[in-house]
Formats: structure tokens, C-alpha cells, sequence
């Protein structure tokens, strides 16, 4: 039989692909745990592995080509097995790299080490190609192009231009661009925490916590919908990507909500919107949060608190909307709901590794081990179970789809360094601070818009991890200008890099939800942006408020997330018109006026706007009292 016919070929490639990929985890871990080989040849052997695998996991031509187009599978396939193996030699050119030789400092680059440098960046691009899309190539081929080119452009954009050799240097042998820290957060603790995903998965922990949401939410009116947005908060941010988990849990809620009543656009866009809040839900806040803190030099345990709030606002938001959409269509309640004592009964031992990993990041423990501590407690915890128990083929099959599911993450990362790298290099985010100070006349708010517009656009091909990098390197300092602290800066453009998988025209998530659903694309991203206002509107309050506590004041948080609370519950009734009950026209009037005053607290009057609102809510309550 030809080595290439399509089964005996596919057979082949999937068991190396499974060596390469369980290999991979286990690499990792090892590495994670002992910490045995710097970041200056851990690194590029992480992406070289991870290029490798992506060349044969995403081919390029379909394995899945019919049986008569054998000989273009067998190209296909050996373009990408020699793609594989020139990644593998530039990988190992740049670990053998002598950064002290002579020669090297007196002369530069060897040829070899230059065209090595070459292939391997440009290697990256065609593996970002294949995980995330043309737009994140593009892009960073863009700033490639300005550092070589720059000087030819007019006034304050021009900027030195760089010869091949120097952009070369600075990308690869150097720790500043492909190999910097966005990498380096990727290539460890997000690994290991997108592996520790994987365990939750294949050792049924996931599908525990699904049942609990469930549980405790199923029997109120809107209960799956609820139950959807609980789960979607606990598992998110363990997912690591608001896509994958609005496919997987939402598998299970879609359905529900639409046997329920809900219209199939307003189920996916449930979905989506909290799938979306899982990547800002602690502890775990997916791979963008463990970059800030390698980005702030903050410990993780403090952005993990100072997000708490926020993130419980999000989910409070989107519950309120998921409740008076509920109460709009009169929905009634389901009856088919495990008590929460009888799932506890079940699968309690799975909140031991979360305590677990929550414990230790509060007390100051590196991400990267309590990753490694997390993985190994989803499994000894598992075994504590006979129900639970898992084999050694769950295991491999853990370790494989986690490495699996890590690759795009690297890619992008790798790719964003190239980006960050650049503006390092030329000092273009100078350019970018002084170009929108001047186009927003100097107001943070205009300021806030115009970066929320630029995290949109990057969103919409970008993977939330590279945008929220993309835009802390040029959106960051312009925000310390206006006299925002770090972290507030920081988690403001987390937030706003979520933005793009519930926002139309391409807003991703929903669009997932939209096929679960067998739903309209559109109209379910319509609902997923109204569901996930508290995206847009909270990180307003951020800047504007005390939401984020950086000085220790207890009593400016209590009030700030009352006046956000307020902000939250005024926009639903403007919006909506609907809150316990149908609002009268004075009422839907008083809370769109009372808007304004909580958002930007003119002369210290926030507290009128909250009056306003409490004045609301107790006519609503009275008004169901009358019914």
C-alpha cells in the first residue's frame, strides 16, 4: 500500500501527532515543576513544538479529501512534513545560538543563523495562519514592514528603518520580540492551565459543575438560561476561550433554553455573553490575565481580587437580562432538576482542586506551579471515586487535547511579539499615545471610546490573548496620561478585549452559539451584545470610579459598585422597558436621566442617580404587590 494512500497515511501522522502532542504536556510539566532549562532555550524550543504540531494537526490541504485525490493529499501532507522538519532545524539553530561568541558581536548574524532567523519567523506567520486566521498575520507583517521601511513614511509616523539583519537580532535572538514575555506566559502557566481544562474534561469535573449551575438555578423561571450563565462563569475561564466553551456548554443549555421558549438567537446569545464573562471570572481568568501580570509586574493573587467585583457585576448584569427576558416572554419554570444535594453527592470532590488553586494563588504561589498542582489534584481527586476514576488512556487522551488546545495560544502569542517587539524597537505606541490624546481633545472619555473602537477592530481577527496584548502596549500609557492607575489601565483593556466575540458585525462566540442553535448569526450576536453590556459599561466605571482598589479604601469599592450596580439596572430599564414588571413611561424617563448623573458624577450628585433608581425598583416591587 502507498505510504500516502489516505487511511495508511492518516494512521501514520495521527499516532505521531499523539506522541508529539502527549509528549509536549509532558515536557511541560516537567519543565513547570523544575524549572530546569531558562527562557532563553526553553522558549524557542516550546514554539518549535508547537510549529511542528500545528503543520500536522492543520494540514494544509484537507486529510478528509476524497479517496481519488490521493496524490494531492500526499503533497500536501509532504509539504507539511517538510515544513515540520525546516522548523525543527531553524528551532535548533536558535537553541545552539552562541549569544558570547566574538564573531557574533563583532560581525553579527552567520549567514546560516540569519536565513534560520528567516524561516523560522516566517514559519510562525503560516502556523498563525492555520490556527487564527490571515488578520493576525497580517497585522503583524504590517509592523514588520514599518520597521523595515519606516523612514519612508511622512511626518511624525516616519521612524528609523531597520536592515534585515537588525530586525532578525531583535526577533529572534533577542528576548524582546518573538521570544519575549508574551511568549513566555504562554509557553508555561497558560499551557499547564489550558492542560488542567483538558483534565477537568476527560475526568468528568466540567461535567459536574454544568449539573450544579443546573441544579440551583433550573427551577426558576429562566432556569437553563441562568444555569447556563452560572456554569459559563465557572468554566470560561478554565476553557481558556469563550468559543470553545460556548460550543461545549452550550451543547448541553441551547437546547434546554430553546425546549424552554427562548428563540434560538436568544439562546446563543446567552451562551455567548456568559461564555465571554468567563474570561474575566477569577481565579482563573484565562491566558490574558496571567500576561498582565508578567506585563504590571502585580501579582496574580492581587489582579485575581481586584477583579472580583467587576466580574461579579458582569454576571449580575447578564442575569438581569436573562431574568426580564424571561418575564417578557412569560416563561414558566422546569421542573427536570437534580437536587444540589444529590449532585453534591456525586462529584463534591471535584471543588477540592479549584479550593485548592484559589488557596494558593492567594497566598502568592507562581501560577505556573499552582497550574502543575491543579493538574495533579483534577486526577489524585478523580481517583477518589470509583465513579470518576479515570485510566491511563483518559490520561494520554487529556494530555493530548490539551497540547492540542494550547496551540493556537502560542502561535498567536509568538506572533504578538513580533508586534510588541516592533514597538519597542521604532516607539510607534508613542506615536499612537500622542495621535489619540489629540483626537480626543483631551476627555477620557472620548479617549475610552476611540480605544474601544481599536479593540473591536483588532478583536474581530485577532484571539482575545493577542488583542489585549496588542493594545496594553499602545493603549496602556496613553490611559496613565490621563492619571489612571496600572492595574485599572490593565483590566480596563482586558475587558475591552473581550469585546469582539459578542459584538457585531464578526462576533465570534456568538456566532458558535448561532450553529449549536441552528440559529440566525447576526441576530444572535445582537442578543450577545446586549446580554454583555456590562463589557462596554464597567470598564467605564473602572475609569471613572474607585471599582478597581488600588488605595485600600473599602468604603469608595462599596460605593462604587453600588453606583456601577445602579448604572447596570438603569440601562436594563432604559433598554428594555422592563424590570420586575412593565415599566410606565415616567419611569423608563427617570432611568434613562438618571444615567448621566451615575456615570459621570457630575459634582459629586452620583447619589441622586442611585435614589433614583431605588425610587424605581420599590414602585416595580409595589407594582407586582398590586398584581
Amino acid at each position: 500500500m502507498n505510504r500516502f494512500d489516505q487511511n495508511s497515511g492518516y494512521f501514520i501522522l495521527s499516532r505521531l501527532l499523539l506522541a508529539l502532542a502527549v509528549s509536549l504536556s509532558v515536557f511541560q510539566i516537567w519543565q513547570g515543576i523544575t524549572s530546569t532549562i531558562s527562557a532563553t532555550y526553553f522558549r524557542p524550543v516550546h514554539l518549535t513544538w508547537v510549529m511542528v504540531l500545528i503543520f500536522i494537526h492543520y494540514p494544509l490541504v484537507s486529510i478528509a479529501a476524497p479517496a481519488n485525490q490521493r496524490w494531492s493529499f500526499a503533497i500536501s501532507r509532504t509539504i507539511d512534513l517538510s515544513l515540520s522538519a525546516l522548523a525543527v532545524f531553524a528551532g535548533y539553530r536558535i537553541v545552539q545560538f552562541d549569544y558570547n561568541d566574538i564573531n557574533y558581536l563583532l560581525f553579527g548574524l552567520t549567514t546560516i543563523d540569519l536565513i534560520a532567523g528567516i524561516a523560522f519567523t516566517a514559519l510562525l506567520l503560516e502556523a498563525c495562519r492555520r490556527t487564527v486566521g490571515w488578520v493576525m498575520v497580517i497585522i503583524a507583517t504590517i509592523f514588520l514592514l514599518y520597521s523595515a521601511f519606516g523612514d519612508m513614511l511622512p511626518g511624525a509616523l516616519a521612524t528609523k528603518a531597520y536592515s534585515l539583519q537588525e530586525l532578525v537580532q531583535f526577533q529572534i535572538f533577542s528576548s524582546n520580540g518573538i521570544f519575549g514575555s508574551a511568549l513566555g506566559i504562554a509557553a508555561t502557566t497558560v499551557f499547564i492551565f489550558v492542560l488542567f481544562g483538558a483534565f477537568l474534561e476527560v475526568t468528568g469535573a466540567g461535567k459536574f459543575f454544568i449539573d450544579l449551575a443546573f441544579a440551583i438555578a433550573g427551577k426558576y423561571r429562566g432556569g437553563p438560561a441562568k444555569a447556563a450563565v452560572i456554569a459559563s462563569a465557572g468554566l470560561g475561564s478554565i476553557s481558556g476561550s469563550a468559543i470553545a466553551n460556548t460550543v461545549t456548554t452550550g451543547s448541553i443549555t441551547i437546547p434546554m433554553m430553546k425546549k424552554l421558549g427562548y428563540r434560538p438567537e436568544q439562546a446563543a446569545g446567552i451562551e455567548a455573553a456568559a461564555s465571554t464573562g468567563g474570561q474575566i471570572m477569577p481565579p482563573i481568568m484565562g491566558a490574558g490575565a496571567f500576561v498582565m501580570a508578567q506585563f504590571t509586574g502585580i501579582p496574580y493573587s492581587d489582579i485575581m481580587i481586584a477583579s472580583i467585583i467587576p466580574a461579579l457585576l458582569y454576571f449580575f448584569c447578564t442575569l438581569l437580562y436573562v431574568h426580564i427576558m424571561a418575564c417578557k416572554l412569560e416563561l414558566k419554570t422546569i421542573n427536570r432538576t437534580e437536587a444540589v444535594l444529590q449532585v453534591m453527592k456525586q462529584g463534591a470532590h471535584f471543588l477540592i482542586p479549584l479550593a485548592l488553586i484559589t488557596t494558593l494563588l492567594m497566598m502568592g504561589y507562581s501560577p505556573l506551579l499552582v497550574g502543575v498542582a491543579g493538574c495533579a489534584s483534577i486526577l489524585i481527586t478523580a481517583a477518589l471515586r470509583k465513579h470518576t476514576r479515570v485510566n491511563t488512556r483518559q490520561i494520554i487522551e487529556g494530555m493530548k487535547s490539551g497540547a492540542l488546545l494550547a496551540l493556537p495560544i502560542s502561535a498567536a502569542c509568538g506572533a504578538a511579539g513580533i508586534i510588541v517587539g516592533v514597538v519597542g524597537q521604532t516607539g510607534i505606541g508613542l506615536q499612537f499615545t500622542q495621535f489619540v490624546t489629540a483626537l480626543s481633545g483631551g476627555y477620557l472619555f472620548t479617549a475610552l471610546l476611540l480605544i474601544s473602537l481599536v479593540a473591536l477592530i483588532l478583536g474581530m481577527g485577532l484571539p482575545v490573548t493577542a488583542a489585549y496584548i496588542v493594545l496594553a502596549v499602545i493603549a496602556v500609557p496613553l490611559l496613565g496620561d490621563f492619571g489612571l492607575p496600572l492595574l485599572t489601565s490593565h483590566l480596563i483593556i482586558f475587558w475591552l478585549s473581550q469585546t469582539s466575540n459578542v459584538t457585531p458585525p464578526i462576533a465570534l462566540a456568538a456566532f458558535a452559539g448561532a450553529g449549536v442553535a441552528n440559529a440566525n448569526p447576526m441576530k444572535s450576536s445582537i442578543e450577545a451584545f446586549k446580554l454583555a453590556a456590562g463589557l462596554f459599561v464597567i470598564p467605564l466605571m473602572m475609569a471613572y470610579t474607585g471599582l478597581i482598589n488600588t488605595s485600600g479604601d473599602s468604603l469608595g469599592l462599596i460605593i462604587s459598585a453600588i453606583q456601577t450596580l445602579s448604572v447596570i439596572v438603569g440601562m436594563a430599564m432604559a433598554i428594555e422597558g422592563y424590570l420586575l414588571t412593565r415599566l410606565s413611561i415616567i419611569e423608563r424617563l427617570l432611568s434613562t436621566a438618571s444615567l448621566p448623573i451615575l456615570l459621570f458624577n457630575p459634582f459629586g450628585l452620583y447619589w441622586v442617580g442611585i435614589i433614583l433608581m431605588l425610587s424605581i425598583v420599590i414602585l416595580q416591587w409595589k407594582a407586582i404587590k398590586v398584581h
